[in-house]
């Protein structure tokens, strides 16, 4: 029993001198009132940069495509989509031998997802992908 009480006493008393110096050490730290600042010294070509990057991300975007096959039946189903929706455009494309109609450019993938709870209604076939470079 004795050597439980002095295990016990040993314990709780390094944990205090711990705590201890932990706040002894934060108030010291709290005590100094400084500022720091930063210049960073960056060439103008970089804002050019990024907005040229963000202009390229925004080709390769999600789209959701409506339909493929002919081109009578495309122009239909964008005709069809643009009476039934504004929020967003479409258009079509040729790819050897077919023609598709897409639309919308999202940014990310929650927002295709969004249009495509509201488009499948209309357009059940629909899916979203993204355009390959």
């Amino acid at each position: 029993m004795k050597v439980k009480f002095q295990v016990f006493f040993l314990i709780f008393s390094a944990f205090s001198i711990v705590s201890q110096a932990q706040k002894d050490t934060n108030s010291s730290f709290s005590d100094q009132n400084t500022t720091a600042t930063v210049n960073i010294n960056a060439n103008s070509n970089i804002e050019k940069l990024v907005k040229t990057k963000f202009s390229e991300n925004n080709k390769d975007n999600f789209k959701i495509q409506l339909y493929y096959g002919s081109l009578n039946k495309a122009h239909s189903v964008l005709s069809n989509f643009n009476t039934k929706f504004t929020d967003w455009t479409g258009k079509i494309e040729y790819e050897t031998p077919n023609y598709k109609v897409w639309v919308g450019n999202f940014q990310t993938r929650l927002e295709a997802d969004r249009a495509l709870m509201k488009i499948s209604k209309s357009f059940p076939h629909a899916f979203i992908f993204k355009p390959e470079k």
